[in-house]
């Protein structure tokens, strides 16, 4: 999925803080339209946010158990889900037209670079057919047990990608108890994280490895600019034009909301 010759870096972003949702995607989608329209570098965009549940185009009635926190409809592919402090939130906004306008291809890049990132903390990460996400074994529970630690899901607009990538660092892994994640309910498979695992990285760290690996699959990354406008933060609370271009698209990912 490298980008093609003479294309400018990506952005790497990051963002301190915790970042509302509905800031986050309206400055993510004003990013896309100006990387479809030719005006802005692709961006990755990592950040927090506070707890809060998603549900994305595959929801179904039932997958919120108890609303303990918000509740946004999104227009990704997938179910539901949970974000909040200690989860590392990429958004990943990239022109697949000028890459290889392939979903399925761009879906398993992202499950890969969330594997080798996983590798590089120690942990072997594996991708499931029957299931979304990426898992790892938890022999510990009992035979055939599996934890899903990192989520995925994606819509396109114009060949342009929305939304990302959700990996559980230090996370609280009872928030995700209100909700059925990603349509899962076996009582084998459950969720998990850096920590639970016990491993003890810092977001810091998981930043730089994340960067690493991105950089091996999608190819070189720029720091972006501090003088870019920023979305308002908020604290956790309870309650471009391009010649040849593919035929533009602007649907959400089928394969669920944890590959999200």
């Amino acid at each position: 999925m490298a980008p093609s010759a003479g294309d400018a870096p990506a952005e790497w972003r990051v963002t301190d803080g915790f970042v509302a949702y509905p800031e986050a995607v309206a400055a993510m989608e004003q990013r896309v339209a100006a990387i479809a329209a030719g005006d802005a570098p692709e961006q990755v965009w990592l950040l927090e946010h506070p707890p809060l549940y998603t549900a994305g185009t595959g929801a179904r009635a039932g997958q919120v158990l108890n609303a303990r926190f918000p509740l946004h409809p999104t227009g990704r592919g997938g179910q539901v889900t949970y974000h909040g402090p200690g989860q590392r939130v990429a958004y990943v906004m990239l022109d697949l037209s000028r890459r290889t306008p392939d979903v399925r291809r761009f879906v398993a890049t992202l499950e890969e670079w969330i594997i080798r990132t996983l590798a590089a903390c120690g942990v072997r990460g594996e991708r499931r057919e029957d299931r979304v996400g990426v898992w790892v074994h938890r022999p510990g529970k009992g035979d055939g047990y599996e934890d899903k630690i990192a989520a995925i899901g994606i819509r396109l607009r114009r060949w342009v990608s929305l939304h990302g990538i959700a990996l559980n660092v230090d996370c609280d892994l009872t928030h995700f108890a209100g909700i059925l994640p990603c349509g899962v309910s076996e009582a084998r498979y459950g969720v998990t994280s850096l920590a639970d695992l016990g491993l003890p990285v810092t977001m810091a760290q998981v930043d730089m490895m994340l960067r690493r690996e991105f950089e091996g699959l999608f190819g070189p990354t720029v720091a972006d600019s501090p003088d870019a406008e920023r979305p308002e933060r908020s604290t956790p609370t309870a309650g471009g034009a391009t010649v040849g271009r593919p035929q533009a698209t602007d649907v959400p990912h089928p394969l669920h909301s944890t590959r999200r």
